[in-house]
């Protein structure tokens, strides 16, 4: 079952269309600042069969206007930068793009999750020339963005890959550990910005 309706060109477009922005933003802010906005970006089209898991997990019909409409990461982005500010540099740069409205903030920066999870997760509404699922022209696609630094990157994975493996010994103590480990990296990424700002304001 194609649960994108024919509409995966014009996701694989949307993708290009938001990598290509945040690299034109890192260009100009490395010619400005001599540094990169961010240490690696990665994106996706959401995998088909992932998409229709997610349908039925959430109890929603398996069809295009669930895939596009009621879920909101058919397109999904990641920016792993090296400093927090790094990331709300990033922010400040997604509300000034054209066609580009953000529609949701969740900022587990600074509230993060009871688990100790940190990333700041935002969703775009990107306005496209091709018709959307309701029939629009331009039409209106949403684009899923996680901002995160490189400690919070690498506990994700970790985490990830507990919640999805079966059999392992120890779960409690292993929870208890990756919360711990979250607040060290916290106040580690803390340290480095403040770092930072202290070698910048010597020069």
């Amino acid at each position: 079952m194609d649960i994108y309706g024919g509409y995966t060109p014009v996701l694989d477009k949307l993708l290009n269309q938001i990598l290509n922005h945040f690299e034109e933003e890192n260009k100009i802010h490395q010619e400005q600042t001599g540094a990169s906005l961010y240490e690696h970006l990665i994106g996706r089209v959401k995998r088909p069969e992932s998409m229709i898991e997610k349908c039925q997990r959430k109890e929603l019909l398996v069809n295009p206007e669930s895939a596009l409409k009621e879920n909101r990461d058919s397109v999904g982005i990641r920016v792993v930068c090296n400093f927090i500010d790094d990331i709300y540099t990033c922010i400040d740069l997604i509300k000034d793009w054209d066609n580009v409205e953000i529609v949701k903030q969740k900022d587990y920066l600074t509230n993060a999750k009871p688990n100790g999870y940190r990333s700041y997760h935002m969703i775009l509404d990107v306005k496209r020339p091709e018709k959307d699922i309701e029939g629009n022209t331009p039409g209106h696609y949403f684009v899923e963005v996680q901002l995160r630094t490189i400690a919070m990157d690498t506990w994700a994975s970790l985490e990830h890959e507990m919640k999805y493996k079966h059999k392992i010994k120890n779960p409690e103590m292993i929870v208890k550990e990756l919360k711990r480990v979250a607040d060290e990296l916290a106040s580690c990424d803390v340290s480095m910005q403040t770092l930072r700002h202290l070698i910048r304001e010597e020069d």
